[in-house]
């Protein structure tokens, strides 16, 4: 299949460093969630135009990502006219912690087309949610980024459950998806949200040790850590041989948002000396937005962190 969206971006419009990354974030807050897959490449486009020179893509659950799967080839090819970097893709597969093997099974099928796109993209990592637990919920959920905590609250499991026996599946499971990923030559970054394994420093440590798989990393999203209640300073220091990719929002403390810098209550200053500390080298994505934050001015607000991001990059020499 070969599309034929007309690029619009002037070329001359990258200006922000190489690793400061547009997230998937900037569609799904301008298109709702799931935004079209088919506009995968008017998304980029967009993205390059703001001035990134780096972005982030998803394909959520099975029918988004076979459509970006379908499309990497024009997705490629765009990525190279605009001479724009894709560092991490995201595959959203929340089947793949399912206790169904057979669900399981049809997750790994989708999730090594992901890497299959991920490695022809030139990326270093895929990256998704971390695990989700096998919930129940009370009626039909529908699919969302983040469970609110009133369906948190009201969730429950299957009868006869046992945890060990499912903790043996999952973390088997993701022995595997972490295999497949080696072979692709990419890391796999679990992203911490409300409601999963793995959303805290703790939960993730205990992830990697039962795991036991070095490229399993964890993508440090510093708005969702803070609205947990984890010291973003000591989740740094416990977890930089871990951290390579650092989604950047600004978070008030009291619920999932992501903010503009400036708008939450953040110490800056003192994440950043930390990040300094242990001399981190990665990558920082922009992750603004979102239905749960307020964020009027989108297109400003990534040109705005974007800028302040490569401040601290000079000033803390992340080179």
């Amino acid at each position: 299949m070969h599309l034929h969206y007309k690029i619009h971006s002037n070329y001359e419009a990258a200006v922000f460093h190489q690793r400061i990354v547009c997230c998937y974030l900037y569609p799904i807050t301008k298109y709702g969630y799931p935004p079209k897959a088919e506009d995968t490449l008017k998304y980029i486009d967009e993205m390059h135009a703001l001035g990134f020179r780096s972005v982030e893509i998803e394909g959520i659950r099975k029918e988004h990502l076979l459509r970006v799967y379908d499309m990497r080839f024009d997705i490629k090819k765009t990525l190279d006219t605009l001479n724009l970097e894709l560092p991490y893709f995201c595959a959203v597969l929340p089947g793949l912690s399912s206790p169904d093997e057979n669900v399981r099974k049809a997750n790994l099928d989708l999730f090594e087309k992901g890497c299959e796109a991920a490695k022809l993209f030139g990326s270093k990592g895929i990256l998704d949610n971390a695990p989700l637990p096998p919930f129940q919920f009370p009626g039909d959920i529908p699919v969302v980024r983040h469970y609110g905590e009133e369906s948190l609250r009201r969730a429950f499991f299957p009868k006869n459950f046992s945890w060990n026996a499912y903790w043996d599946i999952l973390t088997d499971t993701f022995r595997t998806v972490c295999e497949i990923s080696a072979r692709f030559g990419l890391t796999y970054q679990v992203h911490p949200a409300v409601g999963v394994l793995s959303s805290t420093t703790d939960g993730f440590l205990h992830f990697f040790e039962s795991v036991k798989r070095d490229n399993l990393r964890f993508n440090f999203d510093a708005a969702n850590l803070f609205a947990v209640k984890e010291n973003l300073s000591l989740a740094l220091l416990r977890l930089h041989d871990h951290i390579d990719y650092i989604h950047i929002s600004d978070n008030g403390g009291e619920r999932v948002e992501h903010l503009s810098i400036g708008d939450g209550t953040i110490d800056w200053d003192v994440f950043f000396e930390t990040l300094q500390n242990v001399r981190y080298k990665g990558y920082f994505g922009v992750d603004v937005g979102g239905s749960e934050s307020r964020v009027p001015h989108l297109d400003e607000s990534y040109k705005n962190t974007a800028r302040w991001l490569e401040e601290k990059i000079l000033q803390y020499n992340f080179i």
